[in-house]
């Protein structure tokens, strides 16, 4: 099933696509989609997939999609360097000597409000000139855990989305501020719904492209992880408590633009298609606006 946020009129809702994916319904005894997920398992799931097998609904363009989780709960953990080409992309751009990771590189993104698809991303022209994208395979946990071990953390997860890790590589290298230079307002495109995890294999062996202005810049696929998604809950959840609604980002491939020569840094008017197989396609397009 694939669940998202939408707004109608001046009401902002959570809600389930119809199983063709034409309409959605409002899940109704629910305010947010986060409290929605923390109940999934109690009663969530029966209700959700009624309605989704059901007719009517509300047609999918009579609404403005949200972000599936326009607030996240907590910060949004992110992995750096999961994938080895982007490893080696990484360390070739910021002058470092490319040295295989032995553990995974974690860092906090500060999300004021997730960008919502089709929405602006405000290219903070007054700080940076070095805007870059990012596409990654976001997961969604569903259960409130600690300690879990590898072989069950599949079913700690609610689903998986699409995410975009806006960095400004002057200001995550000045210093090594990666927390700050990937934390501008409007930085963390997400979306545009959420895919239960019952619609995947354990682990998700799926493509990840992105294209800005039709260009092919990043073609993968999450097999190619260095750390896959139940090392990285596991030796997370051994230390932070993860609650439902929780967002994990999961690392970039190669093909960001700082890995060009010369950079291919996002400007005004770019639009950026982020793709992840059996998920959907995240656009938005990148404009100089006050935020």
């Amino acid at each position: 099933m694939r669940f998202v946020t939408f707004i109608l009129g001046s009401e902002e809702l959570p809600g389930v696509l119809s199983a063709d994916g034409t309409r959605v319904h409002p899940l109704t005894g629910w305010s947010r989609l986060i409290d929605f997920i923390a109940d999934y398992d109690k009663k969530g799931r029966g209700i959700a997939q009624k309605l989704s097998q059901k007719g009517g609904g509300i047609p999918l363009g009579d609404v403005t999609l949200e972000a599936p989780i326009p607030h996240p709960p907590h910060d949004i953990i992110c992995v750096g360097l999961n994938y080895a080409a982007h490893a080696m992309e990484s360390a070739k751009a910021s002058g470092q000597e490319y040295k295989a990771p032995e553990r995974p590189v974690y860092f906090i993104k500060r999300v004021n409000r997730a960008t919502p698809p089709g929405g602006d991303i405000p290219s903070h022209s007054s700080i940076t000139q070095h805007l870059d994208y990012e596409v990654e395979l976001a997961v969604i946990i569903g259960k409130r855990c600690r300690n879990v071990k590898p072989q069950d953390a599949f079913s700690h997860i609610f689903g998986y989305t699409v995410s975009n890790d806006i960095s400004a590589r002057n200001i995550q290298y000045d210093g090594i501020q990666w927390s700050f230079g990937k934390s501008l307002d409007g930085a963390a495109p997400i979306g545009p719904w959420i895919v239960t995890i019952d619609e995947f294999e354990s682990p998700p062996a799926l493509r990840v492209t992105s294209k800005v202005n039709g260009e092919i810049r990043q073609d993968s696929n999450t097999s190619d992880f260095i750390f896959g998604i139940p090392y990285l809950i596991s030796e997370l959840s051994h230390g932070i408590t993860l609650e439902p609604g929780d967002i994990i980002m999961t690392g970039t491939p190669s093909g960001v633009g700082m890995g060009f020569d010369p950079p291919k840094f996002l400007r005004d008017g770019d639009v950026v298609e982020l793709e992840i197989e059996n998920i959907g396609v995240l656009r938005n397009t990148v404009r100089d606006v006050c935020v």
